[in-house]
């Protein structure tokens, strides 16, 4: 078990992240998640992406629709190219049709700034708007209604009706990898939900975090990651698959990120994978099975069947 300073769940619960182009596609994802005994079920977002990508938010809405039991989780919402309080209004109501099962995950991209030029919002704010932003979000998701003297944000007195369901609203985790993203996290974040590293960056940006939430008290610290998965008979086949696919979703060779950091081989080697990741500090797994599109739904079934048993 992990002895982080941040206040963590015991148990280790697991999701996956998947797209849900159609009403059928959405209810398959719900029912197939919840028969497989999955804990969460978490979706993507951009403006404008390689591949076809919807607004995550809409996505949400729908699978809520067909599972009364599944966590619901954005990773991460692109917060700083849209305007807060009209985010705040669609959370607020997405956390409430979903009778308070939203995890709102929040970062910055900026891996691709023509989606930046597009918003009209200049790359390098990124990362001081999504602080200026996580402030005011709070502020309305507690019904407050004193004005907002913010730099990118400025709005008069205003309440936000209905509140969420989740009391405060919904906990939103911050993803990223930088020091900076690190210390927001830890000053603002009520988890952290990371992508593409390692175990040991993983420990690292967990000690990071709670140096900047120092003072803060924590009932609770959520701790997520985004896990690249294949599960084949040997490594190098399911290397194969992940790079092939990876590098087509991307527009970039990457196979070395595959090799680097995803859960790749047999469930064993997944399982071992994902056991590092917890001695971490890892207490919510999101699953991102790579490979072509056709087998994703086996491979879910595999890890339900041939990896979850074999984790602790």
């Amino acid at each position: 078990m992990s002895s982080s300073p941040l206040p963590l769940e015991d148990a280790l619960r697991v999701g996956f992240i998947t797209g849900t182009p159609s009403v059928e596609a959405a209810r398959r994802s719900a029912e197939s998640a919840e028969a497989l005994g999955f804990d969460s079920l978490w979706v993507g977002d951009h403006i404008a992406f390689p591949a076809p990508i919807l607004d995550p938010l809409l996505q949400l809405a729908q699978v809520a629709c067909f599972s009364r039991r599944l966590l619901l989780g954005t990773s991460v919402y692109l917060l700083p190219l849209r305007h807060p309080v009209p985010v705040a209004k669609q959370v607020a109501t997405l956390d409430r049709l979903s009778g308070g099962r939203l995890v709102f995950g929040v970062g910055v991209g900026g891996e691709f700034p023509g989606e930046y030029a597009a918003c009209g919002v200049p790359v390098g704010e990124r990362g001081a708007r999504l602080s200026e932003a996580l402030v005011l979000l709070r502020q309305l998701f507690r019904g407050e209604s004193a004005g907002h003297p913010g730099c990118f944000y400025p709005i008069p007195p205003t309440r936000l009706l209905p509140l969420p369901a989740q009391a405060g609203g919904p906990p939103i985790w911050c993803g990223g990898r930088s020091p900076a993203a690190l210390a927001r996290c830890g000053r603002l974040a009520d988890g952290w939900i990371s992508y593409v590293v390692t175990p040991a960056r993983y420990r690292a940006g967990l000690e990071a975090i709670a140096k900047a939430a120092a003072g803060r008290e924590l009932r609770h610290f959520g701790t997520g990651h985004l896990l690249f998965a294949r599960i084949d008979d040997s490594y190098e086949a399911a290397l194969a698959a992940a790079a092939e696919h990876l590098s087509q979703r991307y527009a970039m060779d990457f196979r070395d990120a595959a090799r680097r950091y995803a859960a790749l081989g047999r469930p064993e080697d997944v399982a071992g994978q994902i056991e590092a990741f917890r001695e971490a500090g890892v207490r919510h797994l999101v699953l991102d099975p790579v490979g072509p599109a056709a087998d994703r739904d086996a491979q879910l079934a595999r890890f339900a069947a041939e990896v979850r048993p074999l984790l602790a």
